[in-house]
């Protein structure tokens, strides 16, 4: 069976390497925005990284912000036009190091809005340095020795940490590294959107997803990766639910 692209989608090629996650994760959203109705009320924002070409891919607005600033450009919508569904899509190059103030403070005031953050452990745009997100022990350009050999810490873990706060409403993290995980974080961020529409509050689904070209690996390599990597220090799982219909964590 051939399945129809997402009204909420153009027909572009895409400019992701071989096995990224990131057109995975577009194609949820855009199946998520048609399935809710919401298209014509939408708005996106993306950052600096590999995000930053979002407004490509998608047939609704998207606006380009400053490194780290979604959160606080999303606020400043969702103030002025609370009738808008306002996302966020960003790395965690973005989300969890330059922008870290902006993530805490929107989602402590608890914004009325929806953040999608993409951790596959990396600065994919850049050149694979080390993130925030990158794992202890963990090659890039940046700890080549392995992350913790030179006082590095360990990785920011951000559904963990966003779970402290008063004013989030709804966290979970997903991956997207096989058809049944895929399904999974379909329904995650199907179930944020629909807590925006209702005036839940701050929701963030933080999705693992797959660096081929940063990590070093196949394809089909990476994907492996995320089971036997990246899940033992990011387990998957609701973090917080406030409507009381996840299993936490």
């Amino acid at each position: 069976m051939k399945l129809a692209r997402p009204e909420s989608m153009h027909d572009v090629a895409t400019h992701y390497c071989p096995g990224c996650g990131h057109g995975i994760i577009h194609r949820l959203i855009g199946e998520v925005i048609d399935e809710l109705g919401i298209r014509e009320k939408t708005i996106g924002t993306a950052p600096v990284g590999c995000a930053v070409l979002l407004y490509n891919y998608m047939n609704f607005d998207v606006i380009e912000c400053s490194h780290g600033r979604p959160p606080a450009v999303a606020t400043g919508m969702k103030r002025m036009m609370p009738d808008r569904i306002i996302f966020t899509y960003q790395g965690d190059g973005d989300l969890a190091a330059i922008g870290t103030g902006e993530t805490i403070h929107a989602a402590n005031r608890g914004e009325n809005i929806t953040v999608i953050f993409v951790n596959n452990a990396t600065y994919g745009m850049t050149g694979g340095q080390m993130a925030p997100t990158t794992m202890t022990g963990q090659w890039s350009t940046t700890t080549t020795e392995g992350r913790g050999k030179h006082g590095e810490g360990p990785p920011l873990r951000v559904c963990e940490m966003l779970a402290t706060l008063g004013g989030v409403a709804y966290l979970e993290r997903v991956a997207v590294n096989s058809p049944k995980a895929i399904a999974g974080a379909r329904r995650a961020i199907k179930k944020a959107f629909e807590n925006q529409m209702a005036g839940v509050g701050f929701s963030l689904i933080e999705v693992l997803s797959m660096c081929p070209t940063d990590w070093k690996l196949s394809p089909k390599e990476s994907l492996a990766f995320i089971d036997q990597e990246m899940k033992k220090v990011f387990p998957l799982g609701v973090f917080k639910d406030v409507t009381g219909e996840g299993t936490s964590v």
